[in-house]
This record gives C-alpha cells, sequence and structure tokens, in this order.
C-alpha cells in the first residue's frame, strides 16, 4: 500500500521529498522551500533540510546503479522516507529522484544552422525547428553508442535533463536570440538520456509510494549545478558511490559529459570480504573505520595495502574516461593553436571517497607526471571535497548532512529549486516542450 503524503494543516510553506536510489543505501530529504535567497538583487528559492533518511539497500535490490527488484527498491525506499517524516513531522506529496549508473550518458551537442534569410528576426518557431533537428540528431548518435556498449541493436532511452550553455548569432554570443537577425545560428545542447527500463523502475517506484514525481535527474549534472566554487576554468567531478563512479566534466563553463563505470565502494567492500573472510556487513564496517582512520597507524597500514591494487584498477577506469573526453574534443585547425585543457581542479565525494588510498593516489608524483604528459592538464592536480555548505541555496537544518556521502542528495535538492526558478528563461519553455516530444 502507497504513502499518502500530505502537508501539515494550516501551512503555507512548501515541501519537497529528494530521493537518492544508490546502489548500497537510499537516502531520502525532506525539504521546506522558502522565496527568501537574495542573490544579485534576485530572490531565489532556498531549501532547509528538516528531514533525514538512510536506508541500507537489501542485496539483489540494485545492479550497477540501476535498480533490479522493483518491490524491494520500494520497501527501502519506504523505510528511509519514514525516517526523515519521523524526524521532520512533514509528509510532501511530492518527489524529484536521482539516477546514475553506466548506461546514464550525457553529452554536449554543437550545431551550426545557416539561416536563409539572414534579415528575417528569429522567432519562436525557428528556434524550436533548430533545437528539434540538434536533439533528433543527438538522440540517434546515443542510441548508437548504447547499442554498441550493450550488444543490442535497439535500446530504447529517454531524453531526461537538457540545457543549453551556448548561442552564438554570427558569432555574437546571445542569451535569447529572438529577434535577432543574422545568417548563422550556433546552439550547443547538453543532453543526457537513461535507458527507458531503468526509467520506468522509478517511475513504478514513485506510483508504489503514492508520490507524485516531479522530476528524474541525473546525479552527476546535479553536482555540476550546485557547487558554489566550481571555477570558471572548470572541474572533474568524480563521485564515488556504493556500485559505480560516476564522472562528469565541465570546461570553460560548460558541462561536456558525464560518464559512469562499475567499479566503486562495493569492489572494496568485496575485497575485505575475501581478505579477512567475513561477512558484506562487518567488511562494510571495517571499511568505514580504515576511511574515517579510526584504527591504529599499523592497520591503517594493512588494509591500505590490501586495497591498493584495487584502488590502482580504480583509476585505470579514471583515466579511460578521460581519455574519452579527450577523444570528443574539436578537431584542432591547422590555422590556430587553440588547445582545450583540462580543469586541474578534481573535486571528490561519495562514500567511497572517503578511502585515504583514494585521495592520496592522485598525489603520487607518478600519476601528476603521466596525466600532466597524456592530458592536456595546463597546471598539477588539485585535489578537493566538495562540501555541503558550498550548496549554496540548501540549508542543512538537521545538521547531519556533512559527510561527503550526502553531497549527492544535496546536490539532487539544489538542482530541483534551480528547476523551478528556472521559468523565465525563454529557452526552457522550449526544451521542455522537445522533450516531452521525444518521449
Amino acid at each position: 500500500m502507497g504513502l499518502f503524503f500530505r502537508k501539515r494543516a494550516k501551512s503555507k510553506k512548501e515541501y519537497l521529498l529528494a530521493l537518492d536510489i544508490g546502489t548500497e543505501f537510499v537516502k531520502a530529504l525532506i525539504l521546506e522551500i522558502n522565496k527568501n535567497f537574495l542573490v544579485d538583487d534576485s530572490i531565489k528559492e532556498q531549501g532547509a533540510v528538516i528531514g533525514v533518511g538512510r536506508e541500507k539497500q537489501l542485496a539483489n535490490n540494485m545492479r550497477a546503479g540501476a535498480v533490479a527488484n522493483i518491490d524491494g527498491v520500494s520497501f527501502t525506499c519506504r523505510r528511509a522516507i519514514e525516517q526523515a517524516v519521523q524526524m521532520s513531522r512533514i509528509r510532501p506529496n511530492k518527489v524529484i529522484i536521482g539516477i546514475a549508473g553506466e548506461f546514464i550518458k550525457g553529452a554536449t551537442t554543437d550545431f551550426i544552422y545557416q539561416r536563409n534569410n539572414p534579415e528575417q528576426r528569429i522567432d519562436l518557431a525557428e528556434i524550436k525547428n533548430i533545437i528539434q533537428k540538434i536533439q533528433w540528431r543527438a538522440f540517434d548518435k546515443i542510441r548508437s553508442q548504447l547499442s554498441l556498449e550493450t550488444g543490442q541493436p535497439e535500446v530504447e532511452i529517454r531524453l531526461i535533463n537538457a540545457l543549453i550553455p551556448e548561442i552564438r548569432i554570427d558569432n555574437y554570443e546571445v542569451t535569447n536570440p529572438l529577434d535577432f537577425q543574422g545568417k548563422e545560428v550556433f546552439l550547443s545542447i547538453f543532453n543526457i538520456y537513461a535507458p527507458l527500463v531503468h526509467l520506468s523502475a522509478l517511475e513504478n517506484i514513485a506510483h508504489k509510494l503514492g508520490l507524485k514525481l516531479l522530476s528524474i535527474i541525473a546525479e552527476p549534472y546535479a553536482l555540476t549545478k550546485s557547487s558554489s566554487f566550481n571555477p570558471r576554468s572548470g572541474a572533474v567531478f568524480i563521485d564515488i558511490g556504493g556500485g559505480t563512479t560516476d564522472i562528469a566534466l565541465v570546461r570553460q563553463n560548460r558541462v561536456e559529459g558525464i560518464k559512469s563505470f562499475a567499479l566503486a565502494g562495493q569492489t572494496f567492500t568485496n575485497r575485505l570480504c575475501q581478505t579477512f573472510d567475513l561477512g558484506l556487513n562487518e567488511a562494510e564496517e571495517i571499511k568505514i573505520k580504515h576511511a574515517h582512520k579510526q584504527f591504529s597507524q599499523s592497520v591503517q597500514r594493512k588494509i591500505g595495502e590490501i586495497l591498493k591494487r584495487d584502488i590502482d584498477i580504480w583509476l585505470n577506469g579514471v583515466e579511460l574516461i578521460l581519455e574519452e573526453f579527450n577523444q570528443n574534443q574539436p578537431a584542432k585547425n591547422s590555422e590556430s593553436e587553440y588547445v582545450q585543457f583540462f580543469p586541474s581542479l578534481i573535486l571528490l565525494c561519495g562514500g567511497g571517497s572517503l578511502l585515504p588510498g583514494i585521495r592520496n593516489v592522485f598525489k603520487k608524483d607518478v600519476v601528476q607526471n603521466q596525466w600532466i604528459k597524456k592530458f592536456p592538464f595546463d597546471n598539477p592536480l588539485q585535489i578537493k571535497f566538495i562540501r555541503s555548505n558550498q550548496i549554496e541555496n540548501i540549508i542543512d537544518q538537521t545538521g547531519i548532512l556533512k559527510g561527503p556521502e550526502n553531497i549527492t542528495p544535496l546536490a539532487l535538492a539544489s538542482l530541483a529549486l534551480e528547476s523551478a526558478v528556472d521559468e523565465k528563461n525563454v529557452m526552457s519553455p522550449i526544451l521542455r516542450q522537445v522533450i516531452r516530444m521525444m518521449r
């Protein structure tokens, strides 16, 4: 029987549930939304976390970030939500759900459209037509890529998130192309796709919980939009979860892609299981204590040695992802020496990022030197954690969301609020119309 969520009587405030359905844990945040956040002389919405729930997934509920057992995941979600409800004494009826994993694909598509009548002013119909052309081209490209990866000739996918980071008319950058004249229109669109089977599973879970599903958001993308200290030059975001490591590249203030691979926290737990002949729960406890440096130096060193090989393999996975990003660079112009440098800032989050070996491996001279030679980094690598207080439009009133394992659900909630106040952007409704059409 589904949960029936309702607001507290006589309350005029809005409430929202953010649900991070991970491979190892379900995390539920209840947000109180307030329109009193002043930024650049404009009022924006701010979310206050008033309830938190965290429940471990049952065995075989998830596979590499994707739902494998709808009833099992629904049960775990219900328990996490109940914890948050007990803390906040509020039951929202609206939910946003985060999605991640190997088959979540995000990429930027650049498109140049030559107009037949440059003297004619650009109107809504023309803009919509241009966006549709770009989106269908990008859709076919991603579907072909997934077919190669899965070995299936037809993979049903759905566009879940999109934004336009750059618009130029005759090489003149604009934010709103309406009523401009010109011959050449350049649009850059960042799209995120997910297999239909994964999305329908999440929709089914929301239905079983009796919740109105507002949106499904790609979690790596949410991270790129929510960190307040992401510099204009960009960053590489690495979220080390339970089943997958999700990586997003932001370069020159533009999200260029998101990719994942199935090696993360569970791999390290399984290694401890095998080495010490322990059950999963005992091995997980040892891993967490090691991550928080709760053992003696000699024990810390021994566990570090046990995990070293898996961390090296994990680092190879990160390197392969960077190679894929590097291959997607525009071809060099023989008349120009322009190179798109990789941002040297690497931002870590997720429970797996706490392992001492993860952060230390980036500091090794051999990694620094190899990567500087192999990839177009313009500076030595900087390794930092994303902090919860750097997600500026979310306030944690519970005081318990301090660790890197809580960054993803906070970023999820942050992006949901950003989307809610983006109605004034004329391009947003057009993008939403195109997304609905492609579904």
